[in-house]
């Protein structure tokens, strides 16, 4: 289409215009990262009381659109001028523009990385359908792993669609990297499968010989979705990435909280960050020191 033309002809314009529409979208991933889990909850608090009382009333309408965005302080509600990314949180003091109260800087951080991160892709794959995944890809990554990081929860409303997406991507024959192997609608399956069931597997054979649970399902079906978008062969990469990583902060906050190794973490954000690494970087990876599944290109 003409329109496209320019960002397809100038490469600094489509770059500039992904790292806008990151932080567009940054913005949009805090209201997903906060309310998915509300919303989930109180799906299921209905679903309780409904089991107790057919006739009992539904919550107010709680969704990704409704009700309008509120300072949690004041209630007042937030205009548009007010919800610009990283800009308005810069020129509100970093403080509700009504009661003054402070703005956690963390959401400016998600805009900010999902911006930049967004431009990244734009230059890392240049214009076209692959960096078209590749964001999608990548905001959905950013969303789970603050959701889960929150929460220790990965939802299947966010879970299952990076998987079918994945699976999607996978009927183009996408070549993630210069001289990979193109990704079969095959390897997309296997890829699937194959990072179901073992995650499955540790998970039951660790509570089978501990009698306690080390994952979460979500983990399963996040690695699932890792393996449908970038194929079986990626799979070990991701995994023994993720676990390092995992050990090293899990042990420094064990340190750091004093606490023992029973402590809680969160393994969904390293997976996703392990993927997302895998996505860029993954193939040579495999060529340069695996050397284990490459495939001449």
């Amino acid at each position: 289409m003409e329109i496209f033309q320019p960002l397809a002809e100038i490469p600094a314009l489509f770059i500039g215009s992904c790292v806008l529409l990151g932080l567009l979208i940054g913005s949009f991933l805090n209201v997903v990262i906060y309310r998915v889990p509300v919303m989930m909850d109180n799906a299921l608090r209905f679903e309780c009381a409904s089991l107790a009382d057919p006739n009992a009333e539904p919550p107010p309408a709680f969704n990704l659109l409704t009700p309008r965005s509120r300072c949690p302080s004041c209630n007042a509600p937030i205009t548009a001028l007010q919800n610009l990314p990283v800009v308005s949180w810069l020129v509100l003091g970093r403080k509700c523009g009504n009661c003054k109260t402070p703005i956690s800087a963390r959401y400016p951080m998600v805009e900010l990385v999902t911006g930049v991160l967004s431009g990244f892709i734009a230059w890392h794959f240049g214009f076209g359908g692959l960096a078209l995944a590749a964001l999608v890809f990548t905001w959905l990554l950013i969303a789970l792993t603050m959701i889960d990081f929150d929460t220790q929860f990965l939802p299947d409303q966010l879970t299952y669609p990076l998987l079918w997406l994945g699976l999607l991507v996978s009927l183009s024959n996408p070549v993630w990297a210069e001289g990979a192997a193109p990704l079969s609608p095959a390897d997309s399956i296997i890829g699937a499968t194959a990072g179901y069931l073992s995650l499955w597997t540790v998970y039951w054979t660790f509570k089978l010989l501990t009698g306690k649970e080390g994952m979460g399902y979500g983990d399963f079906k996040l690695f699932a979705a890792l393996g449908a978008w970038l194929g079986w062969q990626m799979l070990l990469p991701i995994i023994l990435f993720a676990s390092a990583v995992g050990a090293v902060i899990g042990i420094a906050i064990m340190i750091r909280q004093r606490r023992g190794k029973d402590t809680p973490i969160a393994f969904g954000p390293f997976l996703a960050i392990a993927g997302w690494l895998a996505m860029i970087f993954g193939h040579e990876v495999i060529e340069r020191y695996l050397g284990l599944f490459a495939r001449p290109g």
